[in-house]
């Protein structure tokens, strides 16, 4: 294999997370760009938009040429939700639609309301072969492709994971004209002698160094299109992560073995984009392949010994079988959080990390080749939300189940997709005797009161009308501005028939509740009225103080508490 090697992009380094491109999309859907997206002026125009909705940060204007608005509708084009460039000698723009225009798929997607129905989406955009081969006679899909690889390598060692070097050097850097037999071989070569060495970084950066010489851009894109090209096959559904890798979802094997028996084939592209924009077909549309994927998943659930029915069901169509199939994934996935959460103890020192990178505006922490964590920085108002709910799993003893906690959503692999919608709390951490209502923010500025201190006191009123018991609300931000605390020092709100309430809201920043977090786990000492009385004693005072003393005193009760667990060890 001494020819020129390339890398494969599913994704765009612009533009790192599959899960934003949807709420991009709905910006555009709504603007004056549909098929109006090329050109300067139009490029310039839609960049701006996304600014100004929050899609993105075009700090100072730093993009000035548009580059941005090119990045998003490249990958609107290569997923079909808008109607692509059809070159000359390809056939004529007319035969699949105006440029830049909704395609019928893009309307599709526009409607997917839930995250399996996303999750389809793109199953049936990475499905569709239009990557060019190497030969130029025909296309593959890398989706496809790497799911022939991986379950040849399940065929041969029982497992079809895929780590992350392994995916670098022998996954996007190939494609079905390469022997199947001969890329597992390299694979499990590389992963016999990477087992011998002791150590491993140097092991990797050499064996990129040697696969590097047939590759003509820089070596870094070897690992870090890794990373990116994994995260969108992801969002596909029939991948998940295994370390910093990838594995074929459980339940989703036989349809990953129908996907993987065509990985590339000789169509005009204009046929394929034709049956990408107009949403490509699965081997989930056909009954019988449908029903098979039932049966197989409800025999999974069986040997779980997971309860369920769909009894209540018709299933006289491919359509009606795979709403059954959605519902037990559903109780699947559910079933999986509950796991999940009970786990979440054993994992307080990695959540004290993900708080100590969101306090640092998001970045990276590898611990071994094989293990790391990051926040994108772009993501840290989701990783903020999911980093609270993780602490208030690990701290137990919640009665609501752990999707209820939450108002964000999850991939597959528990990692938030987006922040939560307006209209409620962020996190309701109800316990037996009482209830905390946690609300966060990454705002920092003078902002801060005006963007929460509002819907805050009327979450937390809400929640006081609702539960028979306690309710304290628990705000917390990378830095408390005074105007918040003096808002919340007050809690005046009143509810309806001018109903006047004295609301318990206690601001903290994520540094304090951190330590006062690592300190109890630390003492052992973990359990929720630990944090009930912390609330409790931050409240008592406030009348005696004027908002910065107020938020003094908080620090002091803090280090106070984390002093006395400290002295419990």
């Amino acid at each position: 294999m001494d020819e020129q090697i390339d890398i494969w992009l599913v994704g765009n380094t612009g533009l790192r997370n599959p899960n934003r491109i949807q709420e991009g999309f709905c910006v555009f859907a709504n603007s004056s760009f549909v098929g109006k997206l090329h050109g300067r002026d139009n490029e310039i125009g839609f960049m701006n938009l996304l600014n100004e909705k929050g899609i993105i940060q075009n700090k100072s204007g730093k993009d000035e040429s548009g580059s941005h608005a090119r990045k998003w509708r490249l990958m609107f084009a290569k997923n079909g939700f808008i109607y692509p460039r059809i070159s000359k000698t390809d056939g004529r723009q007319e035969e699949l639609g105006k440029l830049d225009d909704l395609t019928p798929f893009g309307k599709a997607f526009l409607k997917a309301d839930t995250y399996p129905a996303v999750q389809e989406c793109y199953l049936r955009a990475m499905s569709v072969e239009q990557f060019p081969m190497p030969d130029k006679k025909g296309y593959f899909s890398p989706l496809r492709w790497l799911l022939a690889i991986m379950l040849e390598l399940e065929k041969r060692t029982g497992s079809s994971e895929l780590s992350r070097i392994e995916f670098a050097l022998w996954g996007h850097t190939t494609n079905p004209g390469y022997g199947l037999k001969e890329v597992v071989d390299n694979i499990l070569d590389l992963r016999s002698r990477r087992a011998l060495a002791s150590a491993k970084r140097s092991f990797d950066k050499e064996e990129i160094a040697k696969r590097s010489r047939n590759y003509q851009k820089k070596r870094d894109n070897f690992l870090d299109y890794s990373d990116m090209n994994m995260r969108y096959l992801r969002i596909s559904g029939v991948f998940q992560r295994k370390g910093r890798g990838l594995i074929i979802v459980p339940s989703k094997h036989i349809l990953a073995e129908k996907l993987a028996k065509s990985t590339a084939n000789e169509e005009p592209i204009i046929r394929e984009y034709q049956k990408l924009c107009n949403g490509a077909p699965l081997p989930t549309d056909d009954k019988d392949t449908a029903k098979i994927l039932l049966d197989d998943l409800m025999k999974r659930m069986r040997e779980r010994h997971i309860v369920f029915h769909i009894s209540d069901l018709p299933l006289t169509n491919s359509t009606e079988i795979n709403i059954a199939r959605q519902r037990l994934e559903n109780i699947l996935a559910q079933t999986d959080e509950i796991s999940y959460a009970k786990e979440q103890c054993n994992q307080w020192r990695e959540i004290a990390d993900y708080m100590s990178l969101l306090i640092k505006g998001g970045g990276k922490i590898v611990y071994d080749d094989d293990n790391a964590i990051e926040i994108p920085k772009e993501e840290t108002p989701a990783y903020l939300e999911w980093v609270l709910w993780r602490a208030a799993l690990a701290m137990g003893q919640i009665v609501n189940q752990p999707y209820e906690v939450r108002g964000f959503r999850l991939d597959s692999d528990f990692f938030p997709v987006s922040a939560a919608g307006g209209g409620k709390g962020d996190l309701y951490w109800e316990y037996e005797d009482f209830v905390i209502l946690t609300e966060v923010t990454m705002s920092t500025s003078s902002k801060q009161e005006a963007m929460e201190g509002e819907p805050v006191r009327r979450h937390v009123s809400d929640a006081v009308l609702k539960y028979d018991k306690p309710v304290y609300g628990m705000f917390i931000a990378i830095k408390i501005d005074t105007n918040t605390a003096e808002t919340f020092r007050h809690g005046i709100w009143y509810a309806k028939n001018d109903r006047k309430q004295r609301l318990d809201i206690v601001p903290l920043t994520l540094e304090q509740f951190r330590k006062f977090f690592v300190a109890m786990f630390k003492a052992e000492r973990t359990t929720p009225d630990r944090l009930q009385e912390l609330l409790e004693k931050c409240e008592e005072k406030r009348d005696l103080f004027d908002a910065p003393s107020w938020k003094g005193y908080i620090s002091s009760v803090i280090e106070e508490k984390v002093k006395l667990f400290l002295s419990e060890q």
